[in-house]
Order: C-alpha cells, then sequence, then structure tokens
C-alpha cells in the first residue's frame, strides 16, 4: 500500500517448522568440529536464546587459525626453550583466572572472548616460548580439544592433554611493578615513560627532567611547577 513495505525481524529457535535448521554436520565439513564448538559457546549465555548467523563462524575459524601459528610457522613446528617475558606471563595467568572462573560460572562465551584477547598478545608479543604455550594448550583443551590434542602431541607428549593438571593462576605474574606514565607539558600529553611504581615523587622528576625529550620540550626553560602523582600522572607546567 502506498509503495511502502512494513518489515520486521523475527528470531526463532531453530525448528523444521521455520525452515532454519542449519545441519552441524556441514559446518564440522568446512570449518572443523572444534569451530562448531567454539562458535556455540561464543554466542552467549547458555540459558539465553541466540539468533544463529552462519556468517560468525568464519571469525571462530580465524581464531584457531591465528591461535595454530603461534605453535608452527611455515617450517613446521616453532617453539623455543627461551625463558618468556613478564608480558607473556601476564597474557597467560590473566587467561588462567579468567578462565578458570568462567567454568566454575558456565561462562564460556566469556572464556572464548578471552582466548582470542590472549591469542592477539601472544601474537603481538611473537611469542613461541614453551613455558606459555604448553600450558595453553591445556587451558584451550575443554573448548577445542581436537586442536588440543594436536598441539599436545606436536610439543612431544606422548599422553592425551585431558590427563594433564589444568595450569593454576599465580597472582604474582598480574603484580605490576612498572607504570607508563603520560609526561604532560601546560596539560598536554607529549611522551610516555616507563618507571618502576615503587619510585617516590622526587626521584620520578629527577629521571623525567633529565629525559632528552622533557629538555627539547623545554628549550632551557625551568617550569615553573612540576605536578607529580606517583602511579598516575607527570605534567610540568609553565
Amino acid at each position: 500500500m502506498n509503495d511502502k513495505f512494513i518489515v520486521h525481524r523475527e528470531i526463532e529457535k531453530m525448528s523444521k517448522r521455520w525452515l532454519n535448521v542449519v545441519n552441524p554436520d556441514d559446518i564440522c565439513n568446512e570449518y572443523g568440529a572444534d569451530t562448531l564448538r567454539l562458535y556455540e559457546m561464543f554466542l552467549g549465555p547458555l540459558e539465553q536464546a541466540k539468533p544463529w548467523n552462519t556468517a560468525g563462524i568464519t571469525g571462530v575459524y580465524g581464531f584457531l587459525k591465528k591461535l595454530w601459528r603461534l605453535y608452527f610457522d611455515d617450517n613446521g613446528l616453532n617453539i623455543t626453550n627461551d625463558e618468556p617475558t613478564a608480558d607473556m606471563y601476564k597474557s597467560l595467568h590473566k587467561t588462567i583466572k579468567k578462565v578458570t572462573e568462567d567454568i566454575e560460572n558456565f561462562s564460556f562465551n566469556t572464556s572464548v572472548s578471552q582466548f582470542m584477547i590472549c591469542v592477539n598478545e601472544l601474537a603481538q608479543q611473537k611469542c613461541h616460548h614453551r613455558a606459555i604455550l604448553e600450558p595453553l594448550a591445556v587451558l584451550v583443551s575443554p573448548y577445542a580439544p581436537h586442536i588440543a590434542e594436536e598441539l599436545w602431541s606436536a610439543l612431544g607428549h606422548e599422553g592425551s592433554v585431558v590427563t594433564v593438571a589444568f595450569p593454576k593462576f599465580e597472582e604474582k605474574y598480574l603484580v605490576e611493578s612498572e607504570k607508563e606514565y603520560p609526561v604532560s607539558f601546560n596539560g598536554k600529553m607529549r611522551f610516555t615513560i616507563k618507571l618502576p611504581l615503587d619510585l617516590t615523587a622526587a626521584q620520578i622528576e629527577a629521571i623525567v627532567m633529565a629525559d632528552e625529550r622533557t629538555q627539547n620540550q623545554l628549550q632551557g626553560r625551568t617550569p615553573n611547577k612540576v605536578i607529580i602523582v606517583p602511579g598516575k600522572i607527570i605534567n610540568l607546567v609553565g
């Protein structure tokens, strides 16, 4: 009527009646069972109805490929026994803490989100360290058991990953020992500087004033006031 079409969207459960059934075998054949398993958990809380959107499958599939690339490159297994950095330990133990809590609360969707965050961080850190990636394989095994078994075997273990003790969260890896301070001049941030959190305001001021970038900003002038709140801000005024 009047060349207008009125449409609305309805979200219904899968049903033959609504002709909206997706065969899980088709998803498994194209993307693998782990992708389907993770995607179903990623949709949202178990007790809530959720719209099925097959387009979202590709995002989970991409995550699993990114996870795989932490362990393998074009030449095969790429694992080092070097000591991980503090940031690598932090990424791992944030994930152990979150996933352990989420399993207790059946909040599997937020666990999958945390896995994605962790894998992105480890990729940016260029992490191929056994001390990080072995517990990560165990951690992901309840969510993606097939790929976890493959990774565990590739790491040189003969038994199943499901027989291994679940990783334990250690608070010490999340304790911050440094702060990346924004250094501002008259309220405008010009650069950042990473300093230990246990420094006093006087120590922080001495380090900042000696920094070449500070001298470039001041151009020989002496600031009227130096405002320092340890753990928060550094601002030079005047």
